[in-house]
């Protein structure tokens, strides 16, 4: 008989150790993610193991599953007790070591395996863990593939069965490089930073970045799974300033940051300065465009309303399909529409065929990065950024919101901006002149000046964005706008940055 999982367990307890320890708060929109000890122990983990494989089988895949981990000092046994159960429920799982999450990608389709499931908190902080799942390359599951598990694992409903099956994998690493790199040899050696932020990433990015000809500088590229400096997260302003000053301090025409699992990637310019991801986006798609008229590109709702107003885009015949936040729905999406790249403003980006196989990759985005820039005549990055449309915007801001009541306070808010809307109230004396509600609320004003209210889909808070064409005068005046009315709500605490 499987032994339920319980929520209330605590370490150092004869239960702790003999009973699983997984909290339902763990299952997000589209991964799973725990504070590990806390939330989950290792038996919570083999749980979840046996859940997963259990599922895989229900769906009538073949129950071949890519494993891998990242670099953090605890994910190595969480690998294990996840490959445990995987087993138990008869999966043939191939090992393939440390690991990016793209790595795990592409190793689906170089071994041919339908399933993944890999052990990473992506840019969390240390404490975190947490699993990527798919069962359909290259997409990874959404709301309805984790709720079923979520049911199986929860109500011990995994189906131990005979067959399972494990296969090391060594050279996974050196199969991932030599793939991402083939075809591509940049005409100048354009000097780089390869900011790492002492994350797995470090093992990957430098490497590739060297073997298609540039002149990498590495920066925190060692592996420390303690992270001194800060998370390898290039979207966090700390990581972004260290990116800008290795810039001016090694003459650097840009630097290339990489998240603590390499799926996403930041952009610094030669003059240091940070470029958010979605305005990168923009540029990538003038690029791509430039070489496949009439091109469709997914954007999230985080992202610039540059894709909508850009004139080389239009004269391109861009098509811009703005969609939900998170990296399962904009590849997804991606995949359905066959575009020709999926952009988001945290940094993930999705290439197609022929530039990549349709899921998020930092490495394959640097490249693609670098051969713009290759490409541009000689332009610097701060010069192909003058020629964008000019607006103000802000990062990613994450007040603090608890897992249980974020879901909520996002749907009061909907509610609270389709009310003024239908009032006629005024923002800063300008009407309201879009609301888009799939995910979260986008609300536009007549003069395009945009905010963003939506629940963040890995953590215990909201997400916080706005954006103006006019003045930063009225982005400010947006976010006031949005902050006044979140700070009335007692379950709305600090943001982890503020414009």
């Amino acid at each position: 008989m499987l032994l339920t999982p319980r929520s209330d367990l605590v370490p150092n307890t004869l239960a702790y150790e003999s009973t699983p320890l997984v909290t339902a708060n763990g299952f997000r929109e589209y991964d799973a993610r725990w504070l590990f000890e806390k939330e989950i122990n290792l038996l919570g983990i083999q749980a979840l193991g046996l859940g997963l494989g259990t599922y895989f089988h229900e769906r009538g895949v073949v129950p071949k599953v890519i494993v891998g981990h990242d670099y953090r000092s605890y994910s190595q046994s969480i690998k294990h007790s996840l490959i445990v159960g995987l087993m138990e429920a008869g999966c043939d799982v191939h090992d393939i070591g440390l690991a990016l999450s793209p790595v795990a990608y592409f190793a689906q389709f170089d071994l041919d395996a339908s399933c993944v499931a890999m052990v990473t908190a992506s840019h969390n902080e240390n404490g975190w863990t947490g699993v990527k799942m798919g069962a359909q390359r290259p997409l990874t599951f959404g709301p309805d593939e984790i709720n079923r598990l979520k049911d199986i694992v929860l109500g011990a409903t995994g189906k131990p069965r005979a067959g399972g099956r494990y296969t090391s994998i060594p050279d996974m690493r050196e199969r991932y490089l030599a793939a991402v790199t083939k075809g591509h040899r940049l005409s100048r050696p354009i000097r780089v930073v390869a900011a790492c932020g002492n994350g797995t990433a470090g093992a990957f990015a430098p490497e590739a970045l060297r073997r298609i000809g540039a002149d990498v500088v590495p920066m925190d590229a060692e592996l420390d799974w303690n992270f001194p400096k800060y998370n390898p997260n290039p979207e966090d302003l700390h990581m972004l300033h260290a990116m800008g000053a290795a810039v001016h301090a090694h003459g650097a025409e840009l630097a290339l940051g990489f998240d603590g699992d390499g799926d996403r990637c930041g952009v610094v310019d030669d003059t240091g300065a940070e470029i958010f991801p979605d305005k990168v986006g923009v540029l990538l798609a003038r690029d791509l465009s430039s070489r496949t008229p009439n091109a469709t590109f997914v954007v999230d709702v985080k992202s610039t309303g540059i894709y909508e107003v850009d004139p080389v885009l239009k004269t391109n015949g861009v098509t811009v399909d703005y969609w939900k936040t998170g990296h399962s729905y904009i590849k997804r999406r991606t995949s359905e529409l066959g575009a020709v790249a999926g952009f988001e403003k945290s940094g993930h980006y999705f290439f197609n065929p022929p530039v990549g196989h349709g899921y998020d990759d930092s490495i394959v985005a640097a490249i693609a990065v670098l051969e713009m820039l290759d490409r541009a005549g000689g332009k610097t990055v701060s010069q192909l950024m003058q020629t964008l449309p000019k607006t103000w915007g802000s990062p990613t801001m994450a007040p603090y919101c608890p897992d249980n009541d974020k879901y909520r306070v996002v749907d009061e808010t909907i509610k609270e901006f389709q009310d003024a809307a239908a009032r006629g109230d005024k923002i800063m004396g300008l009407s309201i002149a879009k609301l888009v509600t799939v995910n979260g609320v986008r609300v536009t004003l007549e003069d395009g000046t945009w905010g963003l209210v939506r629940a963040s889909s890995n953590k215990p808070s909201l997400v916080v964005v706005v954006e103006s064409p006019t003045s930063e005068e009225h982005m400010r005046g947006m976010f006031a706008d949005i902050d006044g009315r979140l700070s009335k709500r007692k379950e709305v605490g600090e943001y982890d940055q503020k414009i």
